[in-house]
């Protein structure tokens, strides 16, 4: 096959760059010729980017972005087009109205929610609506965060722009997700059931003799952006309710970070609760050999929460808030906890739950593992993913 990927990025970044590279590969390895139209670079790893991407085409090079995704297909002949993140609508016109067969990556609530995470700021609530007047207002989604720091904080979002997203993307001949969740809400905004299609993402792969030591240290981990939506906060006032000693390592960094060390020290938590800010991937390791447990402390509907599958893999327990597709891979009382949404002492009864019964904890741990391996097995989702192009081609022949 010739998949021709789009994407907004060209580079590593963050996790739908990962995706997309990790696939992209090893599709390639398979033998389909790779192509990529993409945005910007990133100026990350993109040596890695070219030897995967042997044909590419820059938006960028030129003002109409329209005109430039022609060109592409009309250069590389894709059988079918692989879109990511895309949000530039011409871009995404032109390819529906190429008659390419089209299949899109759902890596978050972009497409259908105007402020990107489906969670209000100020009330913390998650959103169960689908797109609609209600985004003007109440909510008033219409004005939003910019993520431009150099620019102005905040910026303009066009309702009208929003609906015309939701109706192209309906044109798609398939809309991947990582959850139940996130098909729901596919679902919600109009989209044909029998077009969805649930390819969980499969996490790194963990160190088959590393594990989790469970000592008297009861260590408890958080792993993530330091931003509202995560819920460090909440987070340490569940942790200022533990009977037991503790301590907890913050890994991780973000713009709520400052606030949550004013509060940690606010709460008395100063001996027991570190920030350590980002580290590598590789040093990860020393901290689960450790860990005791592992907190989700997600305020806003996650899409899947990819760390909490990460840190299965060496066998760690998680507790997490039921936000958005964590239930999908969390399963109450087998894996670790699902705690109901910001119930801070039911989140801090089920880490001294773990941090008293160790034995428990490895139980769950060990119940993690065989759960994440079963389920999220690499070769199977390539195999999955090549099964549904060959699908969506040969019904747009039939």
């Amino acid at each position: 096959m010739r998949i021709l990927y789009v994407h907004e990025r060209f580079g590593a970044l963050a996790g739908a760059e990962a995706n997309a590279f990790i696939t992209a590969g090893e599709l390639g390895l398979r033998g389909h010729r790779i192509g990529i139209l993409h945005g910007p670079r990133t100026g990350k790893g993109e040596e890695g980017w070219e030897e995967v991407f042997g044909e590419r085409f820059d938006l960028n090079q030129g003002a109409d972005t329209a005109s430039a995704a022609r060109d592409a297909l009309r250069s590389f002949q894709p059988d079918v087009v692989y879109v990511h993140k895309m949000a530039d609508l011409d871009v995404i016109q032109a390819l529906v109205d190429s008659g390419t067969p089209l299949v899109r990556m759902v890596h978050d609530h972009d497409i259908y929610c105007m402020r990107s995470y489906k969670y209000d700021y100020f009330t913390r609530k998650i959103c169960t609506r689908a797109a609609g007047l209600a985004c003007i207002f109440p909510c008033l989604a219409c004005v939003t965060r910019n993520p431009d720091t150099k620019g102005f904080p905040l910026k303009w979002v066009s309702y009208t722009a929003k609906k015309r997203e939701i109706a192209l993307n309906h044109r798609f001949d398939r809309m991947v997700v990582v959850t139940d969740y996130m098909r729901q809400e596919l679902l919600r905004n109009g989209f044909d059931d029998e077009r969805i299609e649930i390819h969980p993402p499969v996490p790194r792969m963990g160190s088959v003799d590393l594990r989790s030591e469970f000592s008297d240290r009861n260590l408890i981990l958080y792993i993530g952006q330091i931003i509202r939506g995560k819920g460090v906060d909440v987070l340490l006032q569940s942790l200022a309710r533990l009977k037991s000693n503790f301590e907890c390592i913050i890994l991780g960094d973000g713009n709520h970070r400052a606030h949550c060390e004013k509060l940690s020290a606010q709460l008395g938590l100063t001996d027991r609760v570190h920030f350590k800010g980002f580290i590598p991937q590789e040093e990860l390791k020393g901290y689960y050999r450790d860990c005791t447990v592992v907190a989700m402390s997600s305020v806003w509907p996650e899409p899947i929460a990819t760390v909490g599958l990460e840190v299965m893999r060496f066998a760690i327990p998680v507790v997490g808030f039921d936000a958005g597709g964590i239930k999908d891979w969390l399963v109450d009382g087998e894996n670790g906890y699902l705690v109901p949404w910001m119930d801070r002492d039911a989140f801090a009864a089920r880490i001294d739950d773990l941090l008293q019964d160790k034995d428990k904890a490895r139980a769950m741990g060990q119940r993690g593992l065989e759960i994440v391996s079963q389920r999220y097995d690499f070769p199977s989702y390539i195999g999955d993913l090549e099964q549904m192009f060959a699908r969506v081609i040969g019904q747009r022949k039939s």
